[in-house]
């Protein structure tokens, strides 16, 4: 029986936060091709941070080209994964700290809690194997939005299943 290695979807603020990617690739846990990460920002210091991403073929969507081009450009990306199981991983800190405080690496320019929805709405139609929703740290979540985002994400999460 042939094994189908799944593909992943990583929502993620920290470019740093991508190295659960890479340690999957390296294991041999995802096949490079299929790994796709939206919102990655902050500080990165060369080049050579994303040379790793580039010579295993993982997709990077910034946060940056996100705000230019919306969720069309997340939507095209995906259709290399419809017909895969998928699993996705929704870092909280993808999202700007004006809507999430609540976590542990606050990074500014980040999505929208309308772009986010949005955008996981857009994986309908993946077969999902499995996600996480990770980093809401309540000590930091003042008036609670946070955990009333992270609490909605997971909703329209599940209802893809």
């Amino acid at each position: 029986m042939r094994t189908v290695t799944p593909g992943v979807v990583t929502l993620a603020a920290p470019h740093s936060h991508g190295t659960p990617v890479k340690y999957a690739v390296e294991e041999g846990l995802i096949e490079p091709g299929l790994a796709l990460q939206v919102g990655l920002r902050g500080q990165v210091y060369s080049d050579a941070d994303f040379d790793f991403a580039h010579e295993h073929k993982i997709q990077i969507i910034t946060s940056e080209e996100f705000h230019c081009s919306g969720v069309d450009l997340v939507k095209r990306q995906l259709k290399k994964f419809r017909n895969r199981p998928t699993y996705v991983t929704l870092d909280i800190d993808v999202v700007d700290p004006a809507f999430a405080p609540g976590t542990g690496t606050p990074q500014v320019g980040g999505l929208s809690s309308a772009q986010i929805l949005d955008l996981v709405r857009s994986l309908k139609g993946l077969k999902l194997v499995g996600c996480d929703l990770v980093e809401v740290s309540p000590p930091y979540d003042n008036g609670e939005i946070t955990s009333l985002l992270a609490a909605n994400l997971l909703f329209e999460l599940l209802c893809l299943f």
